[in-house]
């Protein structure tokens, strides 16, 4: 596919991860919260903004959507590869793109399972791009998982204060 940094793009659809990357796979409980609402909170960028990273993108994520994650100085353009909307099954990924410090993909998915409880489970495979990148070496795959985890936080965070009557701000 054009403009990706890395040729496996859609990898995250399937186990194993590419060879040659560092992965991750955190998968966390989120509780039995609505569905819909989370699937909001994900695919209108509310997650990210409440992790928080800067945001810069034209709408909800779809294939094909840019989207440029800011954390700091460090500017990360991406491109959503992917999206799954099922029933109980729903998520989106991105690729980087010429000029993110890594190369590789993120995969964000929620599922509800039997019981009600709606989990999170975040997918990646990536290597540096870039030299500072590459300084950071066993740093970084720690700071994705850390990265991943604040998700899980930050979607629980919205379900807790939608079900408190407050409603997040919407986001595109």
């Amino acid at each position: 596919m054009t403009g990706y940094s890395y040729a496996e793009v859609g990898a995250t659809t399937d186990w194993p991860l590419p060879e040659g990357y560092s992965h991750l796979r955190v998968r966390r409980p989120l509780g039995p919260l609505d569905l819909d609402a989370a699937t909001g909170d994900l695919f209108g960028w509310r997650m990210h903004r409440a992790i928080p990273v800067g945001i810069s993108t034209t709408g909800r994520a779809a294939p094909g959507v840019d989207v440029t994650v800011r954390l700091g100085v460090v500017r990360a353009p991406c491109r959503v590869v992917w999206t799954v909307e099922e029933p109980d099954r729903r998520g989106w990924a991105y690729g980087t793109l010429a000029g993110h410090p890594e190369r590789g993909e993120e995969s964000f998915v929620l599922e509800r399972d039997g019981d009600g409880v709606v989990w999170l489970t975040v997918t990646a495979f990536s290597r540096p791009a870039v030299w500072w990148a590459r300084l950071g070496g066993p740093v970084v795959p720690l700071l994705q998982r850390l990265y991943a985890l604040r998700c899980a936080a930050a979607l629980r965070r919205l379900a807790r204060r939608r079900q408190s009557g407050a409603q997040p701000a919407d986001s595109a």
